[in-house]
């Protein structure tokens, strides 16, 4: 198996000052669009069997935010977020990650943390050692970890508040509200951790990142998980934000295809 080179400073990054200004915009319009979306599913839409498949399609709209929204709070773990402001980062991640299922900003960084140390390997947050080619015991596994007792206490809170307080009726809380965010960690977990960092015996790992990238072009990598599928790409430059991610995958492909040629 031939080992290629990390990418290297061949990938460029803007300068701190544009780094951070394309970084917060995008996270005001992806974090923002959830908040509006959820407003208004919530506390303005009134579902009915007319609007049923509208709302099927502002529920896949949020999912996808969701997504984002993680992947935003991602970005602010690796101070890739606005570079060098890190309460900034920290204040914007521990806010969404809250207003998401009560997370921990703190616990999800070190968790994360320690993902990168041990990439799939025993002791990674991440993975599950024990079934480290089974997706639904693996989705188990990283869901029990994840998914504590404050986050069950925080979506019962407010779906009790919505329901029960406000009076939204349960089938909109669940279409509008509990299957976007559940979706959304399947999705999240399927295209960023399990394609990624599964074994197989016809997909082996390049080096010992233990972590594999999708060719997915660019509109469905954003579509899929925010250019999450870039995945070896991120291990080896994790100081790479997302929306820079497909610049770093054509920047490796270019050293492998010189490598190839040499």
């Amino acid at each position: 198996m031939r080992i290629y080179p990390v990418v290297t400073p061949d990938f460029a990054l803007p300068s701190k000052r544009a780094q951070t200004a394309i970084g917060l915009t995008l996270a005001a319009l992806i974090a923002g669009g959830w908040l509006v979306i959820h407003a208004y599913a919530m506390f303005v839409f009134e579902l009915s069997w007319a609007n049923l498949p509208f709302a099927l399609a502002l529920a896949a709209v949020q999912c996808w935010l969701s997504v984002g929204v993680f992947i935003v709070c991602h970005d602010a773990m690796h101070g890739s977020l606005a570079p060098g402001r890190e309460r900034l980062t920290a204040m914007i991640a521990s806010a969404l990650l809250f207003l998401y299922a009560g997370f921990g900003w703190k616990r999800l960084r070190e968790a994360h943390f320690t993902h990168h140390k041990l990439a799939g390997k025993a002791g990674d947050p991440d993975f599950d050692e024990h079934n480290p080619s089974h997706f639904g015991k693996w989705y188990l596994t990283f869901f029990k970890r994840y998914f504590g007792w404050q986050s069950l206490l925080y979506v019962h809170t407010v779906v009790g508040i919505y329901w029960l307080v406000i009076g939204i009726p349960m089938v909109q809380i669940v279409l509008l509200y509990g299957a976007p965010a559940l979706l959304s960690s399947l999705q999240l977990f399927y295209f960023g951790t399990y394609r990624p960092h599964h074994h197989a015996a016809d997909k082996p790992f390049a080096d010992d990142h233990n972590a594999r990238t999708d060719d997915f072009g660019t509109l469905a990598s954003l579509a899929t998980c925010f250019h999450f599928g870039y995945h070896l790409e991120h291990h080896r430059r994790p100081d790479v934000p997302w929306w820079a991610l497909p610049g770093a995958k054509k920047a490796e492909v270019g050293i492998r295809v010189q490598h190839e040629l040499a």
